[in-house]
């Protein structure tokens, strides 16, 4: 099973979290990670290496910032934003389909299931956490002449096959300038823009469960409500996305009894 991370010297830790729950629950006899990095020493990637194997195989991809030259950058959001978009161009030719996963996420059942399943015509498969009204204002935000789903990007299952033939990082360069004072999160808001009618979509509470998706999905009364069992028995990604996350200060939520166990030692 191939899996993508973009991440610098200070998520090292952080990753290392997310890529041992993959190897505790993932599913796969045997993973490839591929992980997009500018900064990353030969201390830092022995460090790496010596946590996932013998289960995994890293694979550290140096991405040369110029390649990324003319590319709008902001203050909270650095130039590796653009890294898992560009992906398609900077992995070997020879992968078919990789999965990408931030730093911040946790995988607490079998992965194999949406790695094996068909993207049925798409580029990309992911989810959306965004209702009605909000898409349709980030549609004119964005500039987006037809409907599609705001796509939260941390998690993707990616088709490099596609991807390689219909993305440029040209259109990618030339959009982003173009709307960069409407930018808000800039890496989903350019997916959403540029391939948002070429994503399958994902059930959000199997495949990117946040403790304030959680809260909405129970605050309807027309939802059957969530607990933790069935979150443990269901769910395959739990994401901390945003400000609220278990590792800082003042977390509010359920989902950490996943996170406080991701930090036992492997077996």
């Amino acid at each position: 099973m191939n899996l993508l991370f973009a991440i610098d010297r200070g998520f090292v830790s952080r990753f290392l979290v997310c890529a041992r729950s993959v190897l505790r629950s993932g599913g796969a006899e045997h993973y490839d990670f591929y992980i997009l990095h500018s900064d990353l020493t030969e201390e830092d990637m022995e460090t790496v290496r010596r946590a996932l194997a013998p289960k995994a195989a890293c694979h550290f991809v140096a991405v040369d910032p110029a390649i990324f030259a003319g590319f709008p950058t902001y203050e909270r959001y650095p130039l590796q934003i653009y890294y898992r978009i560009a992906a398609p161009r900077l992995l070997p030719p020879t992968l078919d389909r990789i999965l990408y996963l931030d730093a911040d996420t946790l995988v607490i059942n079998s992965l194999v299931p949406l790695y094996e399943s068909s993207f049925e015509g798409s580029y990309f498969m992911a989810c959306t956490h965004t209702r009605q009204l909000l898409r349709k204002f980030n549609q004119a935000r964005l500039g987006i002449e037809q409907e599609v789903p705001y796509i939260n990007s941390g998690v993707l299952l990616m088709d490099l096959a596609a991807l390689r033939e219909n993305l440029s990082l040209e259109q990618i360069r030339d959009y982003a300038n173009s709307r960069k004072l409407s930018l808000w999160l800039p890496d989903q808001d350019i997916l959403t823009a540029l391939f948002g009618h070429r994503v399958k979509l994902l059930d959000t509470l199997v495949y990117n469960l946040s403790d304030r998706v959680l809260s909405f999905h129970n605050a309807d009364p027309k939802n059957e409500p969530v607990d933790l069992d069935w979150v443990r028995k269901h769910t395959v990604v739990i994401h901390y996305f945003g400000k609220n996350k278990p590792w800082k200060p003042h977390y509010r939520g359920v989902l950490d009894v996943f996170y406080r166990e991701a930090l036992t030692p492997l077996p």
